[in-house]
């Protein structure tokens, strides 16, 4: 069965109407930016509601295989699944991919399915074509500028992690035969051994793998490139790794914690701080559960309570 055929059964919509919605569907993007937390802009590209439901049906009809290796994007798995990759680990080494999403192209696509070994979905020539108008973005005013993928498509996360697929397989097996432990959360790759001098060579092996996968569309974020060991502070996607083997949400986050529930206890929040202070708690409860309970004995179980009884009255 077609595409086509596919879409329109999934939709409930006849085969002319996902042609006709699909002929221009890399143009019906709404694009805006973001300030970076560093500097610059990121740029969204947000497809318009339809396109949303098209490209969630896309995924739902196809499945496209991920390695165990990525984190990111996948039920049930978050940034403290990839911490506990390294917890154990003395030396660290972080990086990360260069305008990740916007590097992917229909042709680095197509070449990572043809490619995979695993069980993936099969297209026609006819297929390709309504693909790529379905899950890429054209950025050009021009009908026929280069398509990438957008930030900001319910897609795009999973397409992504598919595309690095035999890269994290090789990689994974390189590092596997150097006792380094190797993850990638979305752009984010971390490596990790207990073996001193052991992180510095993975750089240039890293290199050229991604231009044997990739060519020069993927490329290290040089300027992001950090390597740490227990002397520092170690943090894996916003996860502090303490010298005990343990995850932690850190000295300063905690003391922050501290001093919200303070202000709460003496009603000095707001609503907005207070959902601000639930979300940390939250989080602080997933990564590090025994900080919580140390804060009940500081300041009461029932303080503690209140805070998430006060954000559910709202």
């Amino acid at each position: 069965m077609s595409l086509i055929c596919q879409l329109g059964h999934f939709l409930n919509k006849n085969e002319d109407e996902v042609t006709r919605f699909l002929r221009n569907a890399p143009k019906k993007y709404k694009v805006y930016k973001i300030p970076k937390r560093s500097h610059g802009h990121r740029v969204i590209a947000q497809p318009s509601k339809e396109l949303k439901q098209y490209q969630r049906a896309f995924l739902e009809l196809y499945n496209f295989p991920v390695h165990d290796a990525a984190k990111a994007y996948k039920k049930g798995i978050s940034i403290k699944e990839n911490a506990l990759v390294h917890k154990s680990n003395q030396y660290l080494l972080k990086t990360d991919l260069e305008n990740f999403f916007n590097s992917i192209t229909p042709n680095l696509f197509w070449k990572c399915l043809d490619e995979c070994s695993s069980k993936k979905p099969f297209f026609t020539t006819e297929d390709r074509e309504w693909v790529e108008k379905l899950i890429f973005w054209c950025p050009s005013r021009k009908t026929g500028g280069k398509h990438v993928l957008s930030v900001g498509a319910p897609s795009s996360p999973h397409i992504s992690n598919f595309c690095l697929l035999g890269f994290d397989h090789f990689f994974s097996d390189h590092c596997y035969k150097l006792d380094i432990s190797y993850s990638r959360y979305a752009d984010d790759l971390t490596f990790s051994t207990n073996i001193k001098g052991q992180l510095q060579p993975i750089l240039p092996s890293l290199i050229a793998a991604l231009l044997n996968y990739f060519g020069t569309e993927l490329r290290i974020n040089h300027s992001k490139t950090v390597l740490s060991s227990k002397a520092h502070n170690r943090h894996v996607t916003g996860v502090t790794l303490n010298n005990y083997g343990q995850l932690s949400i850190g000295r300063e986050r905690k003391r922050y914690i501290k001093h919200l529930v303070h202000q709460f206890k003496f009603n000095k929040l707001d609503c907005s701080a207070i959902n601000h202070l639930h979300g940390l708690l939250s989080f602080a409860r997933h990564i590090e559960p025994v900080f919580i309970e140390r804060l009940k004995l500081k300041y009461s179980e029932q303080l503690i309570e209140r805070i998430y009884e006060a954000c559910n009255d709202q």
